[in-house]
């Protein structure tokens, strides 16, 4: 049980900063290791710290009213897996949804695989 609540607090934690666009409080949720993989082709978007840093660091500087709502959350084992409500991406009033699953081991998140519609 621990596992799981450890690795639902480091999800909720990275959404936490991801919502108050802190890069510095969002990059410690990752391993170094980190991959984000696309679910549709497996393909992979970013790999190691700094691919991450990038991309995010410029999502956030062009996205001042990003916010991620959890429509719904599973957590199953060392995995969570989120359905995510997302607003003001790159400036964009409309509402992006996404479907998240998040890797965590040794309470970092060291793979995340997006779902899109």
């Amino acid at each position: 049980m621990a596992q799981n609540s450890s690795t639902e607090q480091v999800v909720q934690m990275n959404l936490d900063y991801y919502n108050n666009r802190d890069i510095e409080g969002f990059m410690r949720c990752f391993s170094e290791d980190i991959a984000i993989y696309s679910f549709a082709d497996h393909t992979l978007t970013a790999k190691g710290l700094d691919e991450v840093r990038k991309l995010y660091t410029a999502l956030f500087e062009s996205s001042p009213t990003l916010h991620s709502t959890i429509v719904k959350r599973i957590v199953f084992d060392n995995k969570v897996i989120d359905h995510e409500s997302i607003v003001g991406r790159k400036g964009s009033a409309d509402i992006l949804e996404l479907v998240l699953i998040y890797e965590v081991k040794n309470d970092k998140i060291y793979k995340i695989t997006v779902i899109r519609k």
